[in-house]
């Protein structure tokens, strides 16, 4: 295609250089040298125009108006965050008991350090003593003999200045007159005052005297790098958490754009708050340049502590679930969490428990403590084997124990008897990971089903103005009649369970049954599993699990299993605790947050106490039964046996009235396997114990006369009288041959 060449005068003006390889004859079209363009204006197009010259009709459209460039005043407020107006000590009472503990702690230990010391002291200064005097009289002698002018006199007799040096001997003689009669007076007060306190003082008060002056004169004999007295603490080798470090950090960690922002001077912006004192640490909140998230610093942990200088069990990163993705909380503690004392139970010595309150269950890295409430929630804990999951565990079930309302059953399928305490008080109870022990497990999870739909049926029966949420209440679980007291069903090593060939599947179908309905009808589910998986922890139950707490494991589908789909994505990443992490791991679900929680400790011989402390509690509430009075509900392992009839065999016709504890240890004495436990109660427990067995069949015990079986000196003690005994036994079966 051919063109006409221009030959106008216009061609001459905008003809553009062109070089050597342009064919003659083409056409050249003439552009402006610059075009203006608004970065802010947005042009608009349509793609359905086959030529945009054509069809170009408008003026850009500007997306920013410019006089909105800038937020107003207002929008710049409403956006701040408001800081809190009194530090947190003085707002948390846990974080001002913390810190009231610190301070008494901290100059108990200084009192103790030195009240110790206190003889070495004394000895140290009665040593130094004597150098102490010399100092003291040779420094008084060199100031009344005006020492300290000498050099200036020799200099005047070094240049031969006559003048001078009778001036400055002049002043000497004066001044040496003046001090020496100063120091004998105060030589002379001194001694009359201590002759008078010698010959007229009591005496303490020259003993303390002489205390005084010696303590003073090996005070003064002290060297200057040797101290009578050293520190009582040693400085912390942790430094205050600076900006200046938290930067070095971070540039540390080999990310690209936070490399680039501090080039461009992001640093001073980065921090949208002072780093403060937060508990036994430091916490920054940092805004991290464009792109990078929290996550990012998350993973890189172990570089950040290195970046810090400061042994990882101290930095604890943490994403801002309330803010965006890029802003990044750190705390940096004084001291390894791991190394620190964990915190003490607060119900190991006294208390209880109601499943509807919060149970305490550890602290977090601040030292502050973590509970939450298992009541309408299920329970799942995972770990590597020997990281604390089976004392966190045992943590949640003594807290059960210490319900009276609260039914346990309790399944140890390792078969070392960790909980082995529980047996003081659970309804039921297993160990070991053998086929029997398992199909009893089972067994117990079908009649757990079956107590679902009895509980859903009597839940329906009860009127909406007493039951207005159809879920059980604390009032509905206090009335006895109903039976909906909480049920609480624990499996340590769960997965020996649910991958077992025979029973797997069955126990999967149950547990996720009892996951979905369970909580509202007061029936509770809690796993601990060694080996998280998709075979050892079934998808349908790990997905239906409402608290989650989750040690140390190696993997990301592990870490998930536990805590939850996309939670190792999220920034929760309990593969980056180290093998020092003991008992330390993310609790999920009972918070809006997740938290980094250390459970307390329980090791076996306080779990024994406290759960002897429950079985008395239960005994008095007359809640205790099944497997902790011996009833195993198998009848290859315990004869069948009638507790009446049982009473009417070791109380004799001529036996009106019977102490309860004698009737106990006869009990015992006639089915070992059977009321041996019952025996072995305290003096107190005894007669509680068969009260309680005794209700159930109306009858009641009372105080009654009776002697010790040596016959000595009468006296009243609770007990039973024959003659119920046996009228509760005809009207029983009278019932049983009506039926």
């Amino acid at each position: 295609m051919t063109h006409d060449t221009f030959d106008g005068p216009d061609f001459e003006d905008h003809e553009p250089d062109r070089d050597d390889d342009t064919p003659p004859g083409g056409e050249v079209i003439p552009f402006p040298r610059e075009i203006a363009v608004d970065p802010d204006a947005e042009i608009h197009h349509d793609p359905t125009d086959a030529d945009d010259a054509e069809h170009d009709t408008g003026d850009p459209v500007p997306v920013d108006p410019p006089d909105r460039s800038q937020p107003t005043w207002s929008e710049s407020v409403r956006g701040e965050q408001r800081r809190d107006v009194l530090p947190e000590w003085l707002r948390s009472r846990d974080a001002l008991r913390e810190q009231t503990r610190w301070v008494l702690d901290h100059y108990k230990h200084v009192f103790a350090f030195h009240a110790v010391r206190t003889p070495v002291y004394a000895g140290t200064l009665a040593l130094r003593s004597p150098l102490g005097a010399a100092r003291l009289v040779g420094g008084a002698l060199r100031w009344v003999s005006d020492a300290d002018g000498r050099p200036v006199r020799a200099e005047a007799v070094r240049k031969a200045d006559a003048s001078e040096y009778l001036k400055l001997a002049k002043h000497r003689d004066g001044k040496v007159k003046l001090r020496g009669t100063i120091l004998t007076a105060a030589v002379l007060a001194a001694g009359l005052l201590l002759t008078a306190l010698l010959l007229a003082g009591p005496t303490w008060a020259i003993v303390v005297t002489l205390i005084g002056v010696i303590a003073g004169l090996g005070w003064a004999g002290a060297p200057d790098d040797r101290p009578v007295i050293g520190p009582a603490v040693v400085k912390p080798q942790a430094e205050k958490l600076s900006s200046g470090m938290v930067l070095r950090a971070l540039g540390a960690l080999g990310i690209a754009e936070i490399n680039k922002a501090v080039a461009k001077g992001w640093g001073p912006r980065a921090f949208v708050a002072p780093i403060t004192r937060d508990g036994p640490g430091w916490r920054a909140d940092i805004d991290l340049p464009y792109g990078v998230t929290a996550v990012d610093i998350i993973e890189r942990r172990d570089r950040l502590a290195s970046g810090l200088r400061r042994p990882m069990g101290c930095v604890w990163p943490e994403p801002a679930h309330d803010q965006h993705a890029g802003r990044l909380v750190l705390w940096v503690g004084d001291q390894d969490m791991s190394q620190a004392t964990p915190a003490v139970w607060p119900l190991a010595a006294s208390g209880a428990t109601s499943l509807f309150k919060p149970i305490p269950f550890g602290a977090d890295q601040r030292g502050r403590t973590i509970a939450f409430t298992l009541m309408f929630a299920n329970l799942l804990i995972g770990a590597m084997p020997r990281f604390g999951k089976t004392f966190a565990l045992r943590v949640v079930l003594l807290a059960a124990a210490l319900d009276v309302l609260a039914e346990l059953h309790v399944w140890e399928l390792k078969g070392t008897g960790d909980l082995s305490a529980l047996e003081k008080v659970a309804q039921t109870y297993g160990s070991g990971p053998d086929d029997e022990t398992l199909e009893r497990c089972v067994e117990n999870l079908r009649y757990v089903y079956k107590e679902l739909e009895r509980r859903a049926k009597v839940i329906r029966g009860i009127p909406k103005d007493v039951c207005p949420e159809n879920k059980v209440t604390p009032e509905l679980s206090a009335r006895k009649s109903l039976k909906l007291h909480p049920l609480v069903f624990a499996i340590d090593e769960c997965q020996e369970l649910f991958s077992h060939p025979k029973f797997g599947a069955e126990a999967e179908t149950l547990s996720v049954a009892i996951i979905k309905r369970g909580p509202a009808l007061g029936v509770m589910l809690v796993l601990a599993t060694q080996r998280p998986d998709k075979d050892s922890l079934p998808t349908g139950v790990s997905a239906n699990v409402g608290i989650r707490f989750c040690l140390r494991v190696m993997g990301q589908t592990e870490n998930d299993m536990v805590l939850g789909t996309s939670a190792y994505k999220n920034g929760l990443r309990a593969t980056t605790f180290t093998a020092n992490d003991k008992g330390i791991g993310y609790l999920v679900g009972h918070a809006t947050e997740a938290q980094i929680t250390r459970s307390c400790y329980i090791d076996g011989p306080a779990a024994e106490l406290i759960c002897e402390r429950a079985r008395a509690a239960r005994i008095t509430a007359g809640t205790l039964a099944g497997y902790a009075i011996g009833e195993t509900g198998d009848s290859e392992r315990v004869p069948a046996h009638d507790l009446l009839g049982d009473i009417l065999a070791v109380v004799g016709p001529n036996e009106s009235k019977v102490w309860n504890d004698v009737v106990v240890d006869r009990l015992a004495e006639l089915r070992p396997d059977v009321y041996g436990p019952w025996a072995t109660l305290d003096v107190k427990s005894k007669p509680a114990q068969l009260t309680t067995a005794l209700k159930p069949f109306g009858v009641a015990t009372g105080q009654v006369w009776g002697t010790t079986t040596e016959g000595a000196k009468g006296a009243n003690r609770r007990g039973i009288t024959r003659d119920d005994i046996a009228a509760a036994v005809t009207k029983r079966d009278g019932n049983r041959a009506g039926d």
